[in-house]
């Protein structure tokens, strides 16, 4: 045990070669006073939680000889010196030590491989100590000296150039608040309290925590990423002060891990007057989909859980989940609409399209099933999460655009996370196979019956669904099999996804490997909405959202700076994304 220890702390210790063997075997060995190089009489003064030690001991105190045995000259000639007594991680040990066992190997990739200035050794040591980040606060960020390092070199690198301490990112609000003076002067604004005259505004975030157990299977994406800050303990009061501040009516969860959620998220959001609903993924994977909402702004219509895996058929063999809620505006006297707000975690792999498309359609037939009302029509809608598809692939085409053409499409290019796909396999005809029930415009078919539904209401899925709205009667059996799909919402981007500065793209993501775009919130945006007009879309919006503000991204310039994601302040490989709507009529 004392050689397994002594080889934790071996990159600190050095010890002359005379030194005997014996000297290891001596019973004196574990005496406290030896050890801590104070007389016998002073052993109760000292305490420590660690092997970690820092000391000479003394051949004389106060004038008077106490030790004249071997062990004396032994401790006098191979003192040993650590750097504290947080010994718990590599990265804590000092920079000497350190930099000694990299020479041995390659220094300028070990450095890099911590985020540190590969043209210089030099080190705050301040920077190895875990308390440093909860003690500290914010700190200076050390840039480098070369002021033309790219962010695409910097994450190759695996960290900042001269990274120190990270400072907090800066994120604003942008607002549309003359949106109804000017567009729709005579619009009704559904009233929360007519005494008051408040407008029913409420705010919505979507937001992807990143599971510590994702975290744990790919460590390779956080190679940027000092190990302490990559800690749950660490992480979740970060998560849970970002979910405390910004303060939603609405909360869209993604990689929620169940243990987490249960013990720790769940009894935190209620704390704060939320209810929630969750999701758990079907596989093995221990994580899934939450939303949670105000029970001051809303009331639950339904719950309706949605799993995208089926047994029997390979395309959907995929254990991803989405769930769809229809809520209730509270404290309302008028009518208002119900809303419909849908979260989902679509697959990751960049080289199946075809599963993330026919996974896409599961959830849309679901909205649409639920959203439907009284008079056929759809009420308003929020689609959120993490899509895994980046801006202008055929796959964010068609959330926004309602149709794609997919013949001849290659099934890596479905989700555009790849600048140079690989594999030539194209999409299939029809994508997806007539026994999962969903037809080509995203509609069930004649004849489903869901049996996944929690409902409030007894009634709920047989007088709230009129069948010729929530199934597709339309496709008669000879009808010639067609290579294009298509959905019945009117759907627009709250963001951009360009910044308003030089047309640099906003990024919602960024670690070691990439930094781009894949959360979203979609919503029915309402006539001559001034998001959809900076836009520049053609479709025409009937909706009954509009967006008041949104929280500004950012673009990969200013992550790497405070060393990407996540850093000390940041706690997952995402940003939150955050709006506020209003209710319109």
């Amino acid at each position: 045990m004392f050689t397994r220890n002594l080889n934790l702390l071996g990159r600190s210790w050095f010890t002359q070669t005379e030194v005997s063997h014996n000297c290891w075997r001596s019973p004196y060995l574990c005496s406290p006073a030896w050890w801590t190089g104070l007389p016998p009489w002073m052993q109760q003064s000292y305490h420590s939680g660690s092997l970690s030690m820092n000391f000479r001991p003394p051949g004389r105190i106060c004038g008077s000889v106490w030790s004249r045995s071997p062990r004396q000259r032994f401790c006098q000639a191979a003192p040993f010196h650590t750097s504290s007594g947080l010994m718990e991680f590599w990265d804590s040990e000092p920079e000497f030590k350190r930099r000694c066992q990299d020479e041995r190997q390659d220094p300028r990739e070990a450095l890099r491989y911590r985020g540190w200035n590969s043209s210089s050794y030099r080190a705050d040591s301040r920077t190895r100590n875990l308390h440093s980040f909860s003690q500290n606060g914010p700190a200076e960020s050390v840039t480098s000296g070369n002021s033309q390092t790219t962010p695409e070199q910097t994450r190759k690198r695996g960290g900042t150039v001269g990274y120190k301490y990270a400072e907090q990112i800066q994120r604003h609000w942008e607002y549309f608040s003359h949106y109804k003076e000017k567009s729709r002067p005579h619009a009704e604004v559904y009233i929360a309290d007519r005494e008051k005259n408040e407008e029913f505004d409420f705010t919505v975030m979507s937001y992807n925590i990143l599971s510590q157990h994702l975290l744990e299977d790919n460590a390779h994406l956080y190679k940027h990423c000092r190990r302490p800050i990559l800690h749950w303990g660490h992480r979740f009061p970060n998560i849970e002060q970002e979910l405390k501040q910004h303060n939603a009516d609405i909360l869209c969860l993604q990689e929620v891990q169940e243990d987490h959620y249960e013990t720790q998220i769940k009894p935190s959001l209620e704390s704060l007057g939320y209810h929630c609903e969750y999701k758990m993924r079907t596989g093995r994977k221990p994580d899934g989909c939450a939303i949670g909402f105000k029970q001051s702004k809303f009331s639950l219509v339904s719950s309706h859980p949605v799993e995208f895996f089926r047994h029997g058929i390979p395309l959907l063999d995929r254990d991803n989940v989405g769930l769809v809620l229809l809520l209730k505006p509270a404290a309302t006297q008028s009518p208002a609409p119900s809303i419909c707000v849908a979260n989902t975690h679509l697959l990751y792999n960049p080289r199946r399209g075809d599963i993330k498309l026919t996974q896409l359609a599961m959830l849309l037939a679901e909205i649409g099933r639920v959203s439907v009302q009284e008079d056929g029509s759809c009420c308003p809608i929020i689609l959120c999460g993490d899509f895994n598809s980046v801006p202008g692939s055929p796959l964010y085409s068609f959330v926004k655009e309602g149709k794609l053409d997919y013949e001849g499409l290659l099934i890596s290019k479905i989700s555009g996370q790849e600048q140079t796909p690989r594999g030539q396999r194209i999409l299939s005809v029809p994508l997806w196979p007539k026994s999962l029930g969903i037809s080509h415009s995203c509609k069930y078919e004649t004849g489903y019956h869901s049996n996944t539904d929690k409902s409030t209401e007894d009634t709920e899925d047989s007088s709230n669904v009129p069948s010729a709205v929530s199934q597709d009667k339309s496709s008669p059996p000879s009808e010639k099999v067609r290579s294009s799909i298509e959905h019945q919402f009117n759907l627009t981007s709250v963001y951009s996804h360009y910044l308003s500065e030089g047309r640099r793209p906003e990024v919602t993501t960024c670690h070691s490997k990439t930094a781009t775009t894949v959360d979203y919130i979609f919503y029915s945006a309402a006539k001559d909405d001034l998001t959809v007009q900076a836009a520049g879309g053609s479709t025409i919006h009937n909706g009954q959202l509009q967006v008041l503000a949104r929280l500004s991204l950012l673009g990969e310039n200013e992550l790497w700076p405070v060393n990407g994601l996540p850093n000390e302040h940041n706690s997952s490989d995402h940003l939150p994304l955050l709006a506020k709507f209003r209710l319109l009529h």
